[in-house]
């Protein structure tokens, strides 16, 4: 088999976006040659879509697993984010999970000079208001979540929707003892206590602004951000009721 392009890749997402298809990862394995390549797919598949027009992404998803590894980040469509209550029932999406986290939102604009000399302590500045939010998990590979990672991260980090609660002014908060729900469908609720993967939601940001900055644009006032899971990722399916809570932070409902 000749090996797969970049282009053909990018061509692939967006097919399978337009047409509701789900492709096989395993025919794309050498299409990418690092997470560079995964971000520039990214860009152009929004792109092709005219997600943004010529305007500024205004909606983000970052995260990853532990502060010694890498973040990734991926700019989010504005039809899939809305307010709770919120109902994506009309959105086709596939092998769908629940993650529980807490959005922020930028104060004001920030420019790559900004960007460049941030540190978590002097970034939490930056932040205006938080919320409670839903990410909704979905793939455009058949394999979802056990597809590879850099062609999970070129299909926007495997992104379906966002929910996202009232806003309330930022403050800093004892993250370690930060309880939370969730209830999916008909199963019982579960909660987690202290669990976000980097034990403070707003350590992300540098990496996040020096990301969105380093094509030398800035990051405009208001541009929101959610900031990982606390409740891993939770199986869901296609009709259920989703409803996650924070304490002191308010909570979130949306159908899928």
């Amino acid at each position: 088999m000749s090996p797969t392009s970049q282009q053909g890749l990018t061509d692939c997402l967006i097919r399978a976006r337009r047409q509701g298809l789900t492709p096989s990862a395993l025919d794309w394995g050498d299409a990418l040659d690092g997470p560079a390549a995964a971000y520039a797919v990214q860009d152009q598949v929004a792109a092709a879509l005219n997600w943004f027009g010529t305007a500024t992404a205004r909606h983000w998803k970052s995260g990853g697993p532990s502060r010694s590894g890498a973040l990734t980040h991926a700019a989010l469509p504005p039809a899939a984010v809305r307010a709770s209550p919120a109902d994506f029932s009309d959105l086709k999406l596939h092998g769908l999970g629940i993650e529980a986290e807490i959005a922020l939102r930028l104060r004001h604009e920030v420019s790559p000079e900004l960007a460049a000399t941030l540190t978590p302590e002097s970034a939490e500045s930056l932040i205006d208001a938080m919320t409670v939010s839903v990410e909704v998990v979905a793939s455009r590979w058949l394999e979802a979540g056990a597809a590879p990672a850099l062609l999970r991260l070129a299909d926007q980090q495997s992104h379906g929707a966002l929910a996202l609660g009232q806003w309330q002014p930022y403050r800093r908060r004892d993250w370690a003892s930060q309880r939370c729900e969730v209830q999916i469908g008909a199963a019982p609720a579960v909660s987690f206590t202290g669990t976000h993967s980097l034990g403070d939601p707003a350590w992300l940001l540098p990496q996040w602004l020096r990301h969105l900055t380093r094509h030398g644009a800035s990051v405009p006032a208001r541009t929101t951000v959610t900031t990982g899971t606390w409740c891993g990722l939770l199986p869901a399916e296609a009709g259920d009721t989703v409803n996650v809570g924070f304490d002191g932070l308010g909570q979130v409902s949306l159908r899928l």
